[in-house]
């Protein structure tokens, strides 16, 4: 067989190559689930030259959400994608940990870990990334309003089941569903994701307040709970209130009133941001988590983001964690010398430890990023920053599979 006709038999007849060279290295690959990670692993798939489809049970493009907190190991992935956050959102340069009557506890230097990273911490609404990761993808990659049922899987392919009664099968399948993943139900039943104590209400709003325009953001902790102020590009400023929850609990009927019931009385500025709120900015999700399996997925089916490992966003790690994911299962996929399952176990074995670390971090207490205050009274201000930059540094650098790191480089 000449390389023309190999060219030609593979943009008429994939499977006849696959059987002529014994191996699969032009895959069809399912993924369920159009958000960030759904979007993220299509881009890494389609730059490998794999054939992509996505099915969203939303009807249209997900465009809610409040903003996502981009560390330097998310952003090194975003651009190794294609997608430069220069000028996107708000660039975060240091966070000040505060208490509720607005005493300053700590400071984590987050220039320097861009300096040591190559890539600055920004806050970026989701609505945005997803255009991001959307810009430059096939039209019609993304098949809306198609709610997958079940998923199934044999020796040779794996198929997504929809409630409207049709079918899409490809080489393997990817369930980048979220919290309430279908196919991760499907692999592992119910009851697997647990709730993790703590609820927040968040929001992402043109609140002009001195924090808004500025590289700082605040990270407040009290006996009622937590509040994070980030901001989020010109004058938007997103927010966040952690407060302790139960999936019994009912909505309240006012809940901006609770949270100035609850806040209001916090030092300067959480009074000023719960009085320009709306309640059409509040959006509301109780925390949950799951234990990390050393394998997540079967045969030829897999998991990628929350699907795979639900995390508290203590550390605001989950999509960035997403990201490192559809960066390795890339690399695993590459592999032609395994088998599609093996791939998938490999990109599962690689990327376990790495989320378990930040998993069982984000896990303990919604304050997870301040010094506890019996430690603040004892440990020099110097060194709870030292503390806290090792933290920071754990997260970003690492470490990826083998020793290896997500593709580095200047980011502004």
């Amino acid at each position: 067989m000449t390389v023309g006709h190999c060219s030609t038999l593979l943009l008429s007849d994939v499977s006849s190559i696959r059987r002529y060279i014994g191996q699969e290295i032009i895959m069809d690959v399912i993924v369920i689930g159009a958000g960030v990670g759904g979007l993220a692993v299509a881009r890494r798939l389609l730059a490998d030259g794999h054939t992509v489809r996505v099915f969203e049970r939303a009807p249209e493009r997900r465009t809610g959400g409040a903003g996502l907190t981009i560390f330097p190991n998310g952003a090194a992935v975003l651009s190794d994608l294609g997608i430069d956050l220069d000028g996107v959102g708000g660039r975060i340069e240091r966070i000040d940990a505060r208490t509720a009557a607005g005493r300053l506890r700590t400071s984590m230097d987050l220039a320097h870990t861009a300096e040591t990273f190559g890539f600055p911490t920004r806050s970026v609404s989701r609505r945005r990334l997803v255009e991001l990761l959307s810009d430059g993808l096939p039209d019609d990659l993304v098949r809306y309003g198609v709610a997958c049922a079940r998923v199934t899987h044999d020796a040779d392919s794996a198929t997504a089941v929809f409630e409207d009664g049709t079918t899409a099968t490809g080489d393997l399948l990817i369930g980048a569903d979220g919290i309430h993943s279908v196919v991760r139900r499907r692999l592992w039943g119910e009851g697997t994701v647990v709730p993790a104590s703590f609820g927040t209400w968040q929001g992402l709003s043109a609140i002009d307040i001195d924090i808004t325009d500025t590289t700082l953001h605040y990270m407040i902790t009290g006996r009622e709970g937590a509040c994070g102020l980030i901001p989020a590009g010109p004058g938007m400023l997103q927010w966040w209130f952690d407060v302790r929850w139960k999936p019994a609990d009912p909505r309240p009927d006012a809940p901006l009133e609770m949270l100035r019931r609850r806040f209001g009385h916090w030092a300067s500025p959480v009074p000023e941001v719960l009085a320009a709120a709306t309640e059409d900015d509040l959006d509301f999700f109780g925390h949950r988590w799951n234990k990390v399996r050393r394998v997540w997925g079967e045969g030829r089916v897999t998991l990628l983001g929350d699907s795979a490992h639900t995390m508290p966003p203590t550390l605001g790690q989950g999509a960035n964690q997403t990201f490192e994911d559809a960066w390795v299962l890339g690399r695993e996929l590459a592999d032609e010398s395994r088998s599609v399952p093996d791939r998938l176990r490999a990109y599962e074995l690689a990327r376990r430890p790495r989320v378990n670390l930040v998993s069982q971090m984000a896990k303990r207490n919604p304050a997870n990023m301040r010094i506890p205050p019996f430690l603040g009274k004892r440990v020099p201000e110097t060194a709870q920053t030292t503390l806290l930059r090792r933290f920071s540094n754990r997260l970003n650098e690492g470490p990826l599979p083998a020793g290896e790191r997500v593709p580095s480089g200047a980011g502004a």
